[in-house]
């Protein structure tokens, strides 16, 4: 008999740098939702000198303080510089690669499936791996006071696993953004994908430590925002339409009253104006770089129409001009 309570649990769906840490900044403003920005951030590194959103070093936040101390008394080994909420099985090398292939569609998700059947250490590690992500969102939700969560993750196969957690209600919000802009993320990450602040780069270290991401070249940057945006595809297409939403990036920002007040409807929950101090709700997000900047201006970002150059473009376009298309871009 399950005994564990439902959770509310909203999936952001999309490449990085498509403006997840935005919205999901802007939805934790709202007095029912919460958010820790990635549930599963991977490794983190340092924790003497990453920093929350809050601006403390995560270690010295009491909020994460909180948090870590009630998912250590359920899971002695947690850290908060690995939470242990990656679907992944480094015991088993051949198993760890299946588990780490993008979504690609029904018939090699039943390959993926059966393989994994096949594995009794996996079923084992997924147990406890989805008991932990349980429990971090019981305990995030738990020490915000708020009843819904949202994950800002982003990824599709990850998604896949999730909701196959039976006491996750999950709906999902598919976040979209012009290709030619994520792939000048890509290209050069410090500059068009982290803070604004130089000093606040590389997840609060400042741009004398390693680089977070490598630099790509365009036709890789292209390659890869194409192929996020095929795994998206194939797993939205396994899901209740009823399900999810598609939110455009550009929407988001040129029209933030409208658009969160079409998510809220999505949600269930009721809307309101949006505060332009959104910064100044309590927030303790990890993941992208942007969470530590202090403006609560909503600005349209669109310097790749000024920086990519024609060759650039040409590039862009002959990789994945198809699918940047069929979102209606043109």
């Amino acid at each position: 008999m399950n005994l564990r309570p439902i959770l509310d649990y909203v999936y952001i769906l999309g490449a990085s740098h498509s403006g997840s840490t935005l919205l999901a900044l802007l939805l934790n403003a709202h007095p029912d939702v919460a958010t820790i920005g990635e549930t599963c951030p991977g490794k983190m590194g340092d924790v003497d000198t990453y920093r929350c959103s809050c601006g403390r070093v995560i270690k010295d936040c009491p909020f994460w303080a909180k948090v870590a101390r009630r998912m250590q008394e359920r899971h002695s080994d947690f850290r908060l510089g690995d939470f242990g909420t990656a679907f992944e099985y480094p015991a088993n090398r051949v198993i760890n690669r299946v588990l780490q292939c993008e979504h690609r569609g029904v018939a090699l998700e039943w390959v993926r499936d059966t393989v994994l059947r096949w594995s009794p250490g996996w079923k084992r590690a997924q147990a406890r791996i989805e008991a932990r992500c349980y429990d971090l969102a019981s305990v995030v939700l738990a020490e915000s006071g708020k009843r819904i969560l949202v994950d800002s993750s982003k990824v599709a196969h990850r998604l896949k696993f999730l909701w196959r957690i039976p006491e996750f209600h999950i709906r999902v919000i598919h976040l979209v953004r012009d290709g030619r802009a994520v792939a000048l993320t890509y290209m050069r990450q410090d500059e068009f994908a982290d803070s604004r602040e130089p000093a606040w780069r590389r997840g609060g270290r400042g741009m004398a430590s390693e680089a977070t991401a490598p630099s790509l070249p365009m036709h890789t940057a292209a390659e890869e925002w194409r192929r996020c945006l095929r795994s998206e595809q194939h797993v939205l297409a396994g899901l209740p339409r009823s399900r999810w939403i598609e939110v455009r990036y550009e929407e988001l920002c040129g029209n933030p009253e409208g658009t969160l007040e079409r998510i809220h409807s999505f949600l269930g929950t009721k809307s309101g104006p949006v505060t332009r101090a959104f910064r100044a709700a309590e927030n303790h997000v990890i993941g992208n770089g942007m969470r530590l900047d202090t403006t609560s201006e909503i600005a349209l970002d669109e310097r790749w129409r000024s920086v990519l150059t024609e060759e650039y473009v040409r590039v862009f376009d002959s990789v994945a001009g198809g699918v940047n298309r069929r979102y209606g871009y043109t």
